[in-house]
């Protein structure tokens, strides 16, 4: 895919969505990470009701800690994963409150040092919460950057690294949030949309459907 057809996509994505958020529910960068950390392997729908319960009763370091495994458990058991999720939370939290004077860190080193917190939940943080140009590559924008073209790669570091390179430095910005709505909604796992997509003229996908 040349540059000219890179730019001509994310111009169409941010004139229908000039600006594009998480699904997830936070007010704080400490609510974001942490919903961040529960959403692996979960929907953003189900941690928010998760978090709907837990931020209000707690959603500082301290406050979380004090909960303890057992009681964090009790807010989020109806995610997936929800044990390992508690201990990694809890052991965050600590560290945030011992290393950190309770203030969530913006940067990669810093963030990936805490427990539950890969490179992908990282990027999120460093993107939604401070506005650095990382690029989370998730399975949505994982298969959008393939099926289209944009950023072909076997890997989801591979990916990660073409988009960053590829997708112009006025998008970058927002590229994360446009490509993960767009494969959520539209460019969908087992058939994509693209009957009603804004991008079919532009996208590169070999095996178009329609919407019938």
């Amino acid at each position: 895919m040349n540059a000219a057809k890179r730019a001509e996509i994310f111009r169409r994505l941010k004139e229908d969505n000039p600006e594009p958020s998480t699904e997830l529910e936070y007010q704080s960068v400490f609510e974001l990470l942490v919903a961040v950390i529960l959403s692996a392997q979960a929907t953003d729908v189900g941690v928010n009701k998760a978090t709907a319960k837990l931020f209000p009763v707690a959603n500082t370091p301290e406050a979380i800690h004090a909960l303890g495994v057992e009681g964090l458990e009790q807010y989020i058991k109806t995610i997936g994963l929800y044990r390992s999720k508690a201990k990694n939370v809890i052991e965050a939290c600590r560290l945030l409150i011992e290393k950190h004077n309770s203030v969530v860190p913006n940067t990669r080193e810093e963030l990936e040092a805490l427990p539950g917190v890969g490179r992908k939940t990282a990027n999120v943080v460093l993107n939604t919460a401070f506005r650095q140009p990382a690029m989370a590559v998730d399975t949505h924008i994982f298969r959008v950057s393939n099926r289209t073209g944009i950023a072909p790669g076997k890997t989801v570091l591979e990916v990660e690294k073409k988009l960053v390179k590829f997708v112009p430095r006025e998008y970058l910005l927002d590229a994360h949030h446009w490509l993960i709505l767009h494969g959520r909604y539209v460019c969908k796992a087992r058939k994509p949309q693209c009957g009603s997509c804004r991008i079919e003229d532009l996208c590169e996908y070999k095996h178009k459907t329609s919407d019938d």
